[in-house]
């Protein structure tokens, strides 16, 4: 098949990632074929020995970032393993772009055994192989590079309106909704537990407005995220939603929540009254801060199914 192939891991589909995907949608349309992100299943780091990375998106999330928000029509995914690792960078470019019409990396794109390809050597070899290439500049946000790694640490630190701005989307949590303890439904308050994925980074515990998408509805939704002091500690961080326009069960079904607004941090409340008041209130908040948010000339963008 033609395609013109976008390379990359694409943590997070931030505003950076985002030049490259666009770029590889108008070379597409250009050139009357199919826009594909290739990507891994693995982050390189683990293989490399840097240790564990807190990753700011699953690969299902990642799929859905570049399809929905950029109009990629495949997403190629490769193992990191150990034969990838090794593979030289010209061995990986005859094996995976032979065919490609164009390909599309950032400036810091490396690849290969150690590292050694660079964008500037992948350039080189599509223009000696009659592909086009395409090298996309850094990006930057109020005079700071995007980057994963810089988003990371912006979520931990409850910097959210900067990070949704690097991100140019709301932060995505999904997963299958749990079977929780009950007491947000005796209060009047219905909210799904939502277990946070190994792996995957935990934002800054608090509370937060976001956008909810559940068994085909989409609706505001105030969400927590932590341990959820005043009722009992959960086992892990988990986020807990309190979808404010749905009625039904999601026990068992699949939950997006798109994060973007931190109201408040978490905190223990002295009883089940003031916690129940104070719920409500952020929901009226959330509202508010969402109503905002979808504005056609404020950011960040919200998700429309």
């Amino acid at each position: 098949m033609d395609r013109v192939i976008a390379l990359g891991y694409f943590d997070g589909v931030h505003r950076g990632h985002g030049a490259l995907l666009r770029a590889a949608r108008r070379l597409a349309d250009e050139l009357h074929c199919s826009a594909a992100a290739m990507t891994f299943d693995t982050h390189p780091s683990v293989l490399l020995g840097e240790g564990p990375v807190e990753l700011l998106s699953t690969l299902e999330q990642r799929r859905l970032l570049m399809t929905r928000l950029y109009g990629m029509d495949e997403i190629l995914t490769l193992p990191f393993d150990r034969a990838m690792m090794t593979m030289s960078w010209e061995r990986f470019a005859e094996t995976y772009l032979a065919g490609a019409k164009a390909v599309v990396c950032g400036y810091d794109f490396r690849f290969g055994h150690r590292g050694e390809g660079t964008a500037e050597l992948l350039a080189a070899y599509c223009r000696a192989h009659g592909i086009a290439a395409e090298v996309i500049p850094p990006v930057t946000w109020e005079g700071e590079v995007v980057s994963s790694t810089g988003i990371r640490r912006l979520l931990r630190d409850g910097e959210t309106d900067r990070a949704m701005a690097m991100l140019d989307h709301p932060h995505l949590l999904s997963g299958t909704v749990k079977s929780g303890n009950h007491i947000g439904r005796q209060w009047g308050i219905p909210t799904a537990n939502l277990p946070l994925p190994t792996g995957v980074l935990v934002p800054a515990w608090g509370v937060y407005a976001a956008k909810a998408e559940a068994d085909g509805v989409v609706c505001d939704a105030v969400v927590n995220i932590g341990e959820h002091p005043t009722v009992g500690l959960a086992p892990a961080p988990q986020a807990e939603a309190w979808l404010l326009d749905y009625s039904g069960d999601l026990y068992g079904k699949n939950l997006r929540l798109w994060l973007a607004a931190r109201i408040r941090e978490e905190r223990q409340f002295a009883n089940a009254e003031e916690l129940t008041e104070e719920i409500r209130r952020n929901a009226a908040q959330a509202r508010i801060l969402l109503a905002k948010a979808a504005s056609p000339d404020a950011p960040p963008y919200l998700p429309e199914r």
